[in-house]
Order: structure tokens, then C-alpha cells, then sequence
């Protein structure tokens, strides 16, 4: 056994409607005809609302992004791929009937190979060259990748400035852009550099999901599995009765999923702010899936992509040590592969056994140079974090995933 000594962390939840949830984890939920807010409920007065909805009119968007805009100065950032379709739209949004607002625009590269010091650099450059102040509020305009370094440039800028949210896809509205982890990339690992810094608030318009292109649709339904998996039977189960709906963009659909996806991660952030214990459940598979994305050079997998299959890995461990049933196993491949997610590497992965190992050991969870990983147990909707499970069962994993690699081979 690895790490003996090590307590578990065991976290599950019965299966409840979102009603329920809230006010028994924290997470409220107010719905309006338009659009449904979930507030983050934290300490020291930090709390802050996600819009999520499909039909807001301009003057409504305008309205509830204004509210969040602390000062007079306001840097919109956002990539080259969303640039052309919506920096406009939302430049105008931020400053509609309010000409005292003064509204400067950032466009980065776009991809994950760019989430990396030398584009939050010219992050903080653009700041000091507009002379933001601590008024001054960033925006974030588009996917994990953005919101993860302006969020970052928040952080630092000024020693610490307001910034909001407006993710525009799935992986961002369901995960990413809430709960205030910011940070980029660093060549030895993933989100190694980055600090815990809370949004103003996050807009979610779930229109904009309509131009995703599927790869990255498919992409963000693997963190809507993944609640399911670690304490939500009841959204997993929804996930299989409906998975073909949210494939096909059912606008109804994508808002239930998002909905229900931000009132469990706003009821963990409450719980474990900053990730010291129960918030880390939320990175089932994350910790084979980084090694994968990392491995396999950055922007070669979409981050889900590599989560998904990190979740399989994990879910077959877990099997292996008879943590959970066969059953719940084949449930929850079938349920990734209807997603139209990857559950296996393909032949021409560079990963391998020594590889996976040298860059899980720098992964964000270890502690005290033990690895600790999140895995499956019990029924459906519970989790365990720990150090404590069979090292054997997670090597015979990796050779698993890794034989039809050349390079294991």
C-alpha cells in the first residue's frame, strides 16, 4: 500500500434536486425566466452571483455586467479566435448607456500552448501602459486558458484588482471560471505558477455555445461527468438519460447541465476555498490527465479530452482495487464514449510508464512527496482523496492505457 498512514477523504452526496443542494451545501439558486444566478457563497463579504442563461436582452446583459465593474477603467481581454465574433459585442455591453465607463481591449494568441508567462506579461504590460488602478476591473472573455491568466493577472496586478468572468465554453462555464483558481502553465507542469483569486462575478450566456466547435463542446462535458461521478448520482444519471441533447446543443439542456455543474462546484468552494482537503475531489482524473496533456506537449489534447481519459484511468483503478463495481465501470466508459470523448491513448502517444510517473510526482496534490490521488468508492457520487491505495493497481493501470503506445512498446 502506498502511504499507510493516510486518513481518507471521503466525500458523497444522496442524490437531491438542485432545491435541495442549495440550502443544504451552500450553494443557492435563484431562477428567473431569462436566466438562473448560483451564489458562491464565501467569507469576508466575497460572495458573487453566476448568471447563467440563454436569452438575456442587451440591456439586461448590460446591466448585470456594469453592476460588477468597480471603477471607471475596464480592460477586456480575450483571444484571436473569439475576438471577431463577440469583443465587440461585449465592449459595447460594458459601457451601453454608461459613457463614464473607459473600455481598452487585450487580444491574445489562442490555445493552451499560450497560457504561459510571456502572454501574462503582456497582460501586466497593457495594465501599467492604460495606468489601471485599484478601481480598475480586467474581463475575461472567453475560455479556461483566459480566464485562468487574466484571473492571475488580477491577482498580482496592483497587488490584487477586481476581475470578472464571461466564459464562453463549456469547460469554462462549468468549471473553470468559477472558484477562483487563476494561474498558467509552467514547462515541467501544468498550473504550477498561480494564486487563489475570486471573480466579481461570472456571466454565463450559453448562446455562445452555439458557435463552439464540437471538439471543444465534447471537451467541457467531461467536468459535467466528473460531478456526477464524485457526489452527484443524480446529474449522472440525468447525464445518461439526456447525453445526446447536450451533444446536440439543446439549449434547455446545456442550462440544466450548467446550472447543476455550478451549484456543486459553488457548494465546494464554500466548503474548501482554497482546495486544502474536499475541494481537491474535484480533479478526478485530472491528476493522469495533466500528465497526458504535459506529456504529450500542450495543445496536442483539449483539457477535457486528457480529463476524460484521465477518468476512465482512474475509474479502472478504482475497479481494480474493488472500490467500485464492474457495472459502475462500464457506466461510466459508455457514458464518455456517448459524449464522444477519448478513453484510450492512440498508438502514436509519446506516453509511457516513466512518463507518466515523473510528471504525476510534481502534480499539485502531492504532499510531503506522497502522491495522493482522487478515486472512485463506493456507490455512484462518492469519492476518496487519498494516499493510501495500491501502488501496483496504479502501475498496472498505466501499463494498461500505455500498451498501445509505440513508444511503451
Amino acid at each position: 500500500m502506498m502511504g499507510g498512514t493516510n486518513a481518507w477523504t471521503i466525500v458523497s452526496r444522496p442524490s437531491t434536486s438542485s432545491t435541495v443542494l442549495g440550502s443544504s451545501l451552500g450553494s443557492t439558486l435563484e431562477s428567473k425566466e431569462q436566466y438562473d444566478i448560483v451564489k458562491v457563497d464565501l467569507e469576508d463579504d466575497r460572495d458573487y452571483p453566476i448568471y447563467i442563461g440563454t436569452g438575456y436582452s442587451e440591456d439586461e446583459s448590460a446591466t448585470l455586467l456594469q453592476q460588477h465593474l468597480a471603477g471607471k477603467k475596464v480592460l477586456l481581454i480575450t483571444n484571436d479566435r473569439i475576438a471577431p465574433t463577440y469583443l465587440d459585442h461585449y465592449q459595447q455591453l460594458l459601457s451601453r448607456n454608461n459613457r463614464a465607463k473607459d473600455i481598452h481591449t487585450l487580444v491574445l494568441p489562442d490555445g493552451e500552448e499560450q497560457k504561459d508567462m510571456n502572454n501574462l506579461q503582456k497582460i501586466l504590460d497593457r495594465c501599467l501602459e492604460l495606468g489601471l488602478d485599484r478601481k480598475s476591473t480586467l474581463v475575461a472573455l472567453g475560455g479556461g486558458v483566459i480566464g485562468d491568466m487574466v484571473g492571475f493577472a488580477a491577482a498580482v496586478y496592483l497587488r490584487g484588482i477586481a476581475f470578472v468572468q464571461i466564459p464562453t465554453t463549456v469547460m469554462a462555464m462549468v468549471d473553470s471560471s468559477v472558484g477562483g483558481k487563476t494561474g498558467v502553465n509552467h514547462a515541467l507542469g501544468k498550473n504550477m505558477i498561480g494564486a487563489f483569486h475570486q471573480p466579481s462575478c461570472v456571466f454565463v450566456n450559453t448562446a455562445t455555445l452555439e458557435t463552439l466547435p464540437d471538439r471543444e463542446l465534447q471537451s467541457g462535458i467531461s467536468e459535467i461527468i466528473k460531478y456526477g461521478l464524485i457526489r452527484d448520482a443524480a446529474l449522472f444519471e440525468w447525464l445518461e438519460e439526456n447525453m445526446e441533447r447536450l451533444v446536440q446543443r439543446d439549449p434547455a439542456a446545456l442550462r440544466y447541465a450548467v446550472v447543476q455543474s455550478c451549484l456543486n462546484k459553488a457548494a465546494v468552494v464554500k466548503a474548501d476555498e482554497k482546495e486544502a482537503d474536499v475541494r481537491a475531489t474535484l480533479n478526478l482524473g485530472h491528476t493522469f490527465g495533466h500528465a497526458i496533456e504535459n506529456g504529450s506537449g500542450y495543445g496536442t489534447w483539449l483539457h477535457g479530452e486528457a480529463v476524460a481519459i484521465g477518468i476512465a484511468m482512474a475509474a479502472r483503478m478504482s475497479a481494480q482495487m474493488g472500490w467500485i463495481d464492474e457495472s459502475l465501470l462500464q457506466r461510466t466508459m459508455k457514458l464518455l464514449e456517448r459524449a464522444k470523448l477519448p478513453v484510450a491513448l492512440p498508438s502514436d502517444s509519446p506516453m509511457n510508464r516513466d512518463t507518466f510517473l515523473k510528471l504525476m510526482s510534481v502534480d499539485k496534490k502531492v504532499a510531503n512527496g506522497q502522491l495522493r490521488l482522487i478515486l472512485l468508492r463506493g456507490e455512484l457520487g462518492n469519492c476518496v482523496f487519498t494516499a493510501d491505495f495500491d501502488e501496483q493497481a496504479m502501475l498496472d493501470t498505466i501499463d494498461h492505457f500505455c500498451e498501445p503506445c509505440a513508444v511503451a512498446k
